[in-house]
């Protein structure tokens, strides 16, 4: 697969760094295990957001939910069951790991599990410092400047 690029945008942007590595990952991604566990994420509104993974069968102890470096990771590791002889076996208890990249100044608020279903709670708090902000500008024409001599 051929590198792209992204001089052109660096050029006439700046803090964009991440978005190389982000598309590098996405397209480099596995996509054998992409499909389970299933999973949904909502935008509840500018701020919120929600991730549901479909788990069924999958309790408390057996998950682990991470965050490090802007990258949200779900792992599941089902025990084995010994004493079970199944005839068929369509619910999948495999162990799994899923990675969502976060975006700057995202934040998980917390996690649910209900009903076989995951919720991870997402919330985008922008710092003040960070937030738009207008600047004056000063009338320098009333301004008596000073010669020296």
């Amino acid at each position: 697969m051929k590198a792209i690029d992204f001089t052109p945008l660096y050029r006439n942007s700046i803090g964009f760094d991440r978005f190389a590595d982000l598309l590098d990952n996405a397209l480099s991604a596995d996509t054998v295990t992409a499909g389970f566990p299933p999973y949904n994420i909502e935008a509840i509104d500018n701020q919120r957001y929600s991730i549901q993974l479909a788990l069924a069968g999958f309790t408390r102890e057996d998950l682990d939910i991470s965050v490090e470096q802007g990258v949200l990771t779900v792992r599941g590791k089902k025990a084995q069951d010994e004493e079970r002889c199944y005839l068929h076996q369509g619910i999948a208890h495999r162990a799994f790991e899923r990675k969502f990249s976060l975006a700057d100044y995202v934040e998980v608020t917390g996690a649910d599990l209900s009903c076989g279903l995951l919720t991870i709670g997402l919330t985008k708090e922008i710092p003040e410092a960070m937030k738009p902000k207008s600047i004056s500008i000063n009338d320098r024409s009333n301004v008596i400047e000073h010669k020296s001599d």
